[in-house]
């Protein structure tokens, strides 16, 4: 019953801005992790950006000093700002949550596009 809900992906010009978010239907505060991964065409998915109970977070290289994950407890929504898009970062991104005695969920993936 659990549910994870992205909203955000587009088409953009390369050096434009997205904001991916990602809407649970239970609270995110005793989450054990929540973040994104993405698949390029033609890769392996990969973990894009991650966030922990404590609040912790973290950044892959690929994408670090462009994006940031952020999240709204009350709102139970995590969000992915991106900015400086290359078309390099053109993939679906997935929003993936885990939660104790929970299994993982994922949400349905968000298309996003840079063109250059």
């Amino acid at each position: 019953q659990v549910q994870l809900v992205e909203s955000g992906g587009g088409l953009v010009q390369a050096g434009g801005s997205l904001r991916l978010s990602c809407t649970a239907n239970k609270s995110i505060e005793s989450i054990n992790f929540m973040g994104w991964y993405r698949q390029i065409p033609g890769e392996q998915r990969e973990l894009v950006a991650v966030t922990v109970r404590s609040g912790e977070s973290n950044i892959r290289d690929p994408v670090k000093g462009r994006f940031t994950i952020s999240r709204d407890n009350a709102k139970n929504t995590v969000y992915l700002q991106m900015n400086s898009l290359k078309p390099e970062d053109t993939a679906v991104y997935y929003c993936v949550a885990d939660w104790p005695y929970f299994p993982t969920y994922w949400g349905q993936g968000s298309q996003v596009t840079v063109s250059s």
